[in-house]
């Protein structure tokens, strides 16, 4: 499972996409728990530093986006790991310039910020729904090119996520969420609106994806059918992303700190040193449970 195999360098072709890996779910809670520690020590990176990172999460009605995001959620501080769920623009943000409402929940230094969905409604359900003018949503793709390239230049990590899945895997999601009274809140009216017109948003998902897949800031394509494949492949591309040349290594001590706890907390010698030894837990991590 190599991150630049989920990259998109083309146009792709949605319908063409047959390969729908599986994993077995034992496999799947060892890998994920592995990659949950190696974004945790990422998080724990960045604090204090200039580093601030953005992800991006798109993708069809159902095809888990949520799912990822809560088990994100679970590994992450609150204190600096923020997400935000894009919905409709209201009356006000309809007035404004439609990224406008979006430059108040980037990240700040220290900061992972995850948006369910983005500013790609623009070139998405704005365009498919008539609610966006064929000019503007074609002038998008420019504006949001430069918008990310503005971003990226000015040091935020920007990772974007599509989840793919294949109009059966929608439609017996469609069902489990009716028959399922847990789930049943997510279904809604715009689901079977959406699924009306799929050739539509297939169409225009493929146009984002060869219109704004850049150098600076790629799409990844995961097929998503199944679950556990989908978010250990999230996972792994998030991992190499955010965390590319960044050390995971435990920052040392303050000596002045470990004084004060030696006093406090009547250590010996002995544990003052091990407290300062770097444990190696990142490469542990890294590159021991995942490895295929």
């Amino acid at each position: 499972m190599k991150t630049e195999n989920f990259a998109v360098t083309r146009r792709p072709r949605l319908a063409e996409i047959a390969d729908h890996p599986k994993m077995e779910f034992a496999d799947y809670e060892r890998r994920l728990a592995s990659l949950q520690g190696v974004l945790q020590l990422i998080q724990q990176a960045y604090l204090g530093t200039s580093e601030r990172a953005l992800i991006v999460f798109e993708g069809w009605d159902t095809a888990g986006k949520g799912g990822c995001i809560r088990r994100l959620g679970w590994a992450l501080d609150p204190r600096s790991f923020k997400v935000h769920p894009i919905a409709a623009p209201d009356e006000h943000e309809r007035a404004q310039h439609y990224l406008q409402r979006f430059w108040g929940r980037l990240p700040e230094k220290g900061q992972i910020v995850a948006f369910d969905r983005s500013w790609y409604g623009r070139v998405l359900v704005e365009r498919v729904e008539g609610f966006a003018s064929p000019e503007e949503w074609k002038r998008a793709y420019r504006e949001i090119n430069e918008f990310e390239r503005m971003l990226v230049d000015s040091g935020t990590r920007l990772v974007k996520l599509f989840l793919h899945i294949t109009p059966d895997e929608q439609m017996r999601r469609f069902r489990e969420r009716l028959i399922n009274p847990v789930k049943r809140w997510k279904l809604s009216y715009e689901d079977f609106r959406n699924r009306a017109r799929w050739e539509g948003y297939e169409k225009a998902i493929e146009d984002m994806m060869g219109e704004t897949s850049t150098r600076h800031a790629a799409w990844h394509l995961i097929p998503a059918n199944n679950k556990p494949f989908s978010r250990v492949a999230a996972f792994r591309i998030l991992a190499d992303r955010l965390g590319k040349d960044v050390s995971l290594e435990p920052r040392p001590l303050d000596t002045g700190l470990l004084e004060q706890a030696k006093q406090m907390l009547n250590l010996t010698s002995a544990d003052l040193e091990r407290a300062s030894r770097p444990r190696g837990r990142a490469a542990r991590l890294k590159e021991g449970p995942v490895r295929n």
